[in-house]
């Protein structure tokens, strides 16, 4: 939930953001150059938290096990030797790995844009989930929830909505733990109390 928003003390009534691994005093110190500590970031969050959780989640649902043979640890402590001008040039990643690969596959393949699988959650939530989406989202139910402060969450709804910023990935988190606290009768009158 709060990965998607910039202030998430102030979303979470009363929230502290645990410090992560970029606050490690000896990570700044091993990794000084700040694009090798965002690599090591998102080696230890973005890829075992959500690419990797989703290419499991889907290959074993259709009975599949996937292999990542980029993570053996070999190729992983070498890529980490690798210098960062190999790494990235002209603002594109993987260009060692690229320029390996011409070798084999057609640059056509190698050099094609990065295609996603995405959703149009946010023209859904502008047409047939709205009316799931306000409910969730109502200042008296985000209050009443004891949870989140309403304010930045209908500052986002009203921009979504006008269309003058997609806010969808930040109000989608919001939906889906409302959702969930609608599902298990969690929060309310309890929590409703606390108060920054």
């Amino acid at each position: 939930l709060v990965s998607q928003w910039s202030d998430p003390d102030a979303l979470v009534r009363g929230g502290r953001e645990r410090q992560g691994i970029l606050w490690d005093s000896t990570l700044r110190r091993d990794l000084s150059d700040f694009t090798d500590r965002m690599l090591l970031m998102d080696t230890v969050t973005y890829l075992p938290d959500d690419i990797l959780t989703k290419v499991d989640r889907a290959s074993m649902a259709v009975g599949l096990e996937a292999r990542v043979p980029l993570l053996d640890h070999r190729v992983v402590e070498f890529a980490w030797r690798v210098p960062l001008a190999m790494k990235m040039r002209g603002g594109r990643g993987k260009w060692l790995l690229r320029r390996v690969l011409r070798r084999y596959v057609p640059e056509r393949l190698t050099d094609r844009p990065k295609m996603g699988f995405g959703v149009p959650v946010g023209a859904w939530l502008k047409g047939p989930l709205r009316d799931w989406a306000e409910s969730l989202l109502s200042e008296s139910r985000l209050r009443d929830g004891g949870y989140l402060d309403p304010a930045p969450v209908r500052d986002a709804w009203t921009e979504h909505l006008s269309g003058r910023r997609n806010h969808q990935s930040r109000l989608w988190t919001v939906l889906m733990f409302e959702s969930w606290r609608e599902t298990w009768n969690i929060g309310g009158a309890s929590f409703a109390h606390y108060d920054r």
